[in-house]
């Protein structure tokens, strides 16, 4: 029974603090663009990305003959 009495006010910590969390990311606009994540992930970009220790490009230099 005394065990009651320390799960109930942990987890009513826990909620509250859980609470809070949610207001908080309401009030930081963290909701703000919903339908942009879901609309982006249908794009491709035909444009690879670069591997990290990939060489850039090689200038060459035009001649005429």
């Amino acid at each position: 029974m005394t065990i009651l009495a320390i799960l109930i006010p942990v987890t009513l910590l826990m909620g509250i603090v859980g609470l809070g969390a949610f207001f908080w990311t309401l009030r930081s606009d963290q909701y703000e663009d919903l339908s942009g994540d879901a609309e982006r992930i249908l794009f491709d970009d035909d444009r690879p990305l670069p591997a990290k220790n990939a060489r850039p490009p090689a200038k060459f230099k035009e001649t005429t003959p």
